[in-house]
């Protein structure tokens, strides 16, 4: 009874215990999703009569919620970079101000339901909201309500930066002093890896539809390439921008152009998207500044650990900055020389690499670059000739995640000095760089580039071409510096120790290649599928994923290549006329380059070689008959595997699977076969005589006379 009572008060005791974790784990399940417009106006200035926020609000809950209501809350002018970094993680701040909450409609949501928010707030002297000076403020947008079992609460909230040019209905503020040089760079990139394969003289083969779908009209990549276009008509920013484009990119439109497949291999539908875009793009282009991306938008670094044991083997990441070739020829435009925007970290080894590679400038993050004094502009790279240019990490974090691009606007405004006394020395340069894979809307794209127009034409950041930053001399030097949460995020070993296999075995087939003198074709052109496709593999987009997926599209261009080569399997049983007959081989080649192969017999057993198989070069797109010294170790029926390898050992298509009959030995068996038997007989010969010795010699003694111990005496 005592054990019982012991047992049940336990129990109690942990539930006690447990019970406000839960609660409070359920209550840290968000309820309601807020999906804001962005506010309008983006910016406010003395003329700005009213604020209004408007969206959707979302029960994703398990509840009912009811008594749903939304107000504005401002906070405290925003003075230092820390209190901006803050504000974007999300941490709460002082409120200045706040309107009253005001319901929405329906003011209840089922889970699932969803209720518009339109929420305006009039501006000036009696307003709720008071801007007391020029500067950026946070705006929260609040949600409350009532879940069933529970009682009112905030349930959802947005924090945005609110840039203030000048406070409604007062003279304008003067502006700082000196406005920074302002360049923007502008990413024209893949979302992810869409090809599957694109052999030489192949189909184009994607994985699905989703690149048309983003180039289509309305899709991310159309939004890019028509909110840059839109900028043309303001002479400051479209200056000011300088398009960052992925040669991979380009060149996987450009094979749409053409026709291509999906996986499985339904036709593309794309194909007269793929013609608009690439037209649209290289009308945008014209003139215009450009600079190149990895290929693929590549980890460099990663490439640079593929082939770690060869130093001097770079062509993995030349082919990764080889990029601005493609972009010439495709787009009819040369990049900026040198001047490469990389995705990863940077360690030492793969800054000395990328300098070697032709590569002048980088263009970095600030965050990534360690000086003994705050960066004003471009830096040398220490230990190296490489100049970089870094771009404002407080403006790239700003422009990632909810409320983009109204957070961006901020952060620049703030760096133009609307943040009153800036941090260490001001910023007279200012490289401004959205994420890389941008996915904001076409209207938010157009509305940031139309604001930053604003920004120009008010004096708070002036115009610059990115030649113009890069023609600076450098202010002083910088290390390149990465810390473990760049490595975390980096490509894996495991990852890349696959690439470096798949490498090894593509290095093994390209070398057993020739050119045919028909033909023409360059092996190197045979094996660029795998080596672009190694490339992708690396690419920043593939974080996170398994070693398999990442590397499979590289380990089937390389299947691909290498099944061309082949040894027929013979339709029926070979009979060897004689013991020591040659084993007909016929060799195929479906490649436009000629092979040199080596014959491998495997499983062999009661068949052997005879003498060393000489390589042989089967021509281009040919086939050719070996006859394979062999001697048949027993008589009857027995198979054989042949296979194929280059002279190296990489292996070439499938093994052959060849049934023969026999019905005499060769003649070496039958030489080893007699001299065993010699050996046999004399062995057994000896065995016998001693016997024979052995026995009269044993009647010999049977026979002889006793003598006895009395005759000798």
């Amino acid at each position: 009874m005592k054990r019982l009572a012991a047992t049940v008060l336990s129990i109690l005791f942990l539930v006690f215990i447990a019970s406000p974790v839960a609660v409070a784990q359920a209550q840290e399940q968000p309820r309601l999703r807020v999906d804001l417009d962005q506010p309008n106006p983006r910016v406010i200035t003395t003329t700005s009569a009213s604020l209004t926020v408007t969206g959707r609000v979302t029960n994703i809950g398990d509840r009912r919620i009811s008594k749903l209501g939304v107000r504005l809350q401002l906070g405290t002018r925003l003075q230092s970079e820390q209190q901006i970094g803050d504000v974007l993680a999300g941490d709460k701040f002082k409120d200045l101000a706040a309107t009253e909450f005001v319901d929405l409609e329906p003011d209840q949501l089922e889970p699932g339901q969803s209720a518009a928010l339109n929420l305006s707030v009039p501006l000036g002297p009696s307003s709720k909201l008071q801007f007391p000076k020029p500067g950026v403020y946070p705006l929260l947008v609040n949600v409350n309500g009532t879940p069933d079992f529970g009682g009112p609460e905030r349930l959802a909230a947005v924090t945005l930066l609110m840039p203030v040019l000048g406070v409604p209905g007062k003279a304008p503020a003067s502006r700082p002093p000196s406005a920074p040089s302002t360049s923007l760079l502008w990413p024209i990139a893949n979302s992810t890896v869409h090809v599957v394969s694109s052999p030489l003289g192949g189909p184009l083969t994607l994985a699905d539809e989703r690149l048309a779908i983003e180039l289509a009209a309305g899709g991310r990549l159309d939004s890019l390439v028509e909110a840059a276009r839109a900028a043309e008509a303001d002479t400051k920013v479209s200056s000011s921008l300088c398009l960052a484009i992925d040669p991979d990119l380009v060149a996987t439109v450009d094979g749409m152009t053409r026709g291509y497949q999906i996986a499985g291999g339904a036709p593309g539908k794309g194909v007269e998207t793929a013609k608009n875009w690439l037209g649209r793009l290289k009308a945008l282009v014209a003139g215009r500044c450009v600079v190149t991306l990895p290929f693929a938008d590549a980890d460099l670094t990663a490439l640079t650990k593929v082939r770690a044991g060869d130093a001097t083997d770079t062509a993995l990441l030349a082919s990764a900055l080889g990029g601005a070739g493609t972009i010439k020829n495709l787009l009819g435009i040369q990049p900026q020389d040198g001047v490469l925007w990389p995705g990863g970290a940077l360690d030492s080894q793969t800054v000395e690499a990328i300098g070697k590679a032709g590569v002048k400038t980088v263009l970095t993050d600030s965050g990534k670059l360690q000086s003994g004094s705050p960066l004003s502009g471009g830096v040398s790279i220490e230990g190296t000739d490489l100049r970089a240019q870094p771009i404002d990490a407080l403006i790239s974090s700003a422009l990632n995640g909810s409320g983009s691009t109204q957070n961006g606007l901020g952060a620049i405004a703030f760096r133009a000095g609307l943040g009153g006394q800036p941090e260490g020395p001001a910023r007279s340069r200012l490289l401004i760089a959205p994420p890389r894979h941008w996915a904001a809307s076409g209207t938010e794209l157009t509305t940031f580039l139309e604001r930053m127009g604003d920004f120009y034409t008010a004096g708070l950041i002036k115009a610059a071409p990115l030649p113009e930053l890069l023609g600076d001399n450098p202010s002083g030097t910088a290390s390149v510096n990465y810390d473990p949460q760049d490595l975390t995020a980096a490509t894996s070993g495991e990852v890349t120790a696959k690439m470096s296999q798949i490498d090894n075995e593509t290095l093994g087939l390209s070398s057993a290649m020739t050119m045919d003198a028909t033909k023409r074709v360059n092996p190197a052109d045979v094996i660029a599928p795998v080596r672009f496709a190694l490339i992708r593999a690396a690419s920043t987009s593939w974080r996170g994923a398994d070693a398999a997926i990442v590397t499979a599209n590289a380990r089937g261009d390389l299947e691909a290549i290498r099944s061309q080569v082949t040894v027929e399997r013979p339709k029926q049983t070979i009979a060897l006329a004689s013991g020591a007959s040659p084993l007909p081989a016929y060799i195929t080649n479906g490649l436009p380059v000629g092979i040199n192969v080596r014959t491998v017999l495997k499983n062999n057993v009661g068949l052997r070689p005879t003498e060393a198989v000489p390589e042989r070069t089967v021509p281009a797109n040919g086939a050719i008959n070996q006859l394979l010294p062999v001697e048949a170790l027993r008589a009857g029926r027995f198979s054989v595997d042949v296979a194929l390898t280059t002279p190296d050992g990489t292996p070439l298509g499938s093994d052959a699977r060849f049934e023969l009959t026999s019905t005499e030995y060769g003649a070496i068996t039958i030489i080893i076969t007699i001299t065993a038997a010699g050996a046999l007989l004399l062995l057994s010969s000896r065995r016998i005589y001693r016997r024979i010795k052995d026995s009269r010699a044993d009647r010999t003694n049977e026979t002889a006379p006793r003598v006895t111990e009395d005759a000798q005496v």
